[in-house]
């Protein structure tokens, strides 16, 4: 239905910083909530930050005031500016999205999509 596809990933210094892109494709009626969540080894994976259609920002504790999520409702991607990165940040990052569809009866109905994830890695 709709592919969901992470970019940005790498290796970076603690303290730097890193760009992630997601671009959708596929056949849909729109995107509500769209998000990143991360994976780090060993680990479960957590919300790391979401964006509304209207632009309402969630953050997880653990970075708030460094990562930025950001939306183009005309393009349909997201971004992930993440500054003044730590060792803590380590994961593999999934983009994440409630996708809406219309079904032959008419009547809506949404559905997580996700990406297949990019790695970020800090280490120095």
């Amino acid at each position: 239905q709709v592919q969901l596809v992470e970019s940005g990933g790498g290796l970076v210094q603690p303290g730097g910083s890193l760009k992630l892109s997601c671009a959708t494709s596929g056949d849909f009626f729109s995107i509500a909530l769209m998000a990143w969540y991360r994976q780090p080894p060993g680990k479960e994976r957590e919300l790391v930050a979401s964006i509304q259609a209207r632009g309402e920002t969630n953050y997880g504790d653990s970075v708030k005031g460094r990562f930025t999520i950001s939306r183009d409702n005309v393009k349909l991607t997201i971004g992930l500016q993440m500054n003044n990165l730590n060792s803590d940040d380590t994961a593999v990052y999934y983009c994440n999205a409630a996708v809406q569809y219309r079904a032959e009866t008419g009547r809506y109905f949404w559905e997580d999509t996700w990406g297949r994830g990019t790695q970020v890695t800090v280490s120095s």
